[in-house]
């Protein structure tokens, strides 16, 4: 976020954009930041970035190292990650995640969306040193086709998604293009990759859709196209609906499932073939 970004927002919203701005300067991972570099990665000046780090600081949003004066994250983040997590019920998923692996010889991944990007929070993606899950660009794999193809009420549509980025030469990179994908993708009740986010990489995903349509999350098997050969997507499809399936009862509240939850999300007709070319 920028501080043009803020200065566009009311006058009461400004600092509150402001300090989640700080926080999100962390998703990367990366060493303790100084307040410098969150004024440079923030469009901030140095002084006031530094105000809205000492007071993320007192609500233990952030600490601050004695030695070298340079913010990482706070237990406050901790606990309120751990808390959502829980709370989407997402510690339930793994035991399913992995029953869907071992069944397609794949890896099994479960994402939300997280602006521009899926992101993935549990499955075979997520690295066990850190807990992170891979962030994935939208347009280009089949996680975010079907996070893109039923979205939610508040979801940018993909015509005013971001810049469309070329990771390989089978990447749809026009917006035209990629809505025509997105009605084919609604039309399958599934999404396929083939080459277009890395060169050997295919997947398919199929949505955890609420009673309203919509996909609160997107559930991947990713591998090659020696290990998912065209002849064998229509059996991994039917294992990935049915691991959609009880993520239905798992994930969402009863009120917040299809009248038919339980059963497999989407039409199920035999899965898209790749594209050759």
């Amino acid at each position: 976020m920028t501080d043009v970004t803020a200065r566009s927002a009311p006058a009461g919203a400004q600092a509150v954009q402001r300090a989640l701005g700080l926080l999100h300067c962390f998703q990367d991972n990366g060493p303790d930041l100084s307040a410098s570099d969150l004024a440079r990665r923030t469009g901030l000046t140095v002084s006031t970035a530094h105000r809205l780090a000492r007071t993320l600081v007192s609500m233990d949003f952030l600490e601050q190292d004695r030695l070298t004066t340079r913010y990482r994250l706070g237990p406050a983040v901790a606990e309120l990650g751990q808390l959502s997590f829980h709370q989407r019920g997402l510690h339930l998923a793994g035991p399913e995640l992995a029953v869907l692996a071992r069944r397609t010889g794949g890896t099994a991944d479960l994402a939300i969306r997280s602006g521009a990007h899926a992101l993935i929070l549990v499955g075979d993606s997520v690295r066990p040193d850190t807990g992170l899950g891979l962030r994935r660009p939208l347009h280009s794999t089949a996680l975010g086709k079907v996070l893109l193809a039923w979205p939610g009420p508040t979801a940018e549509p993909a015509a005013e998604a971001p810049e469309l980025t070329a990771f390989t030469d089978r990447t749809i990179t026009e917006r035209s293009l990629l809505e025509a994908e997105l009605a084919r993708v609604r039309a399958a009740g599934h999404a396929v990759n083939d080459g277009e986010s890395a060169v050997g990489v295919r997947s398919l995903a199929v949505p955890v859709l609420d009673a309203a349509g919509q996909a609160r999350f997107a559930l991947a098997v990713r591998g090659t196209p020696h290990s998912l050969p065209a002849e064998r997507l229509a059996d991994v499809l039917r294992e990935a609906h049915g691991c959609a399936a009880a993520l239905q009862v798992l994930l969402l509240a009863p009120e917040q499932r299809p009248a038919r939850a339980g059963t497999a999300t989407g039409p199920a007709p035999a899965a898209q073939e790749p594209d050759p070319g």
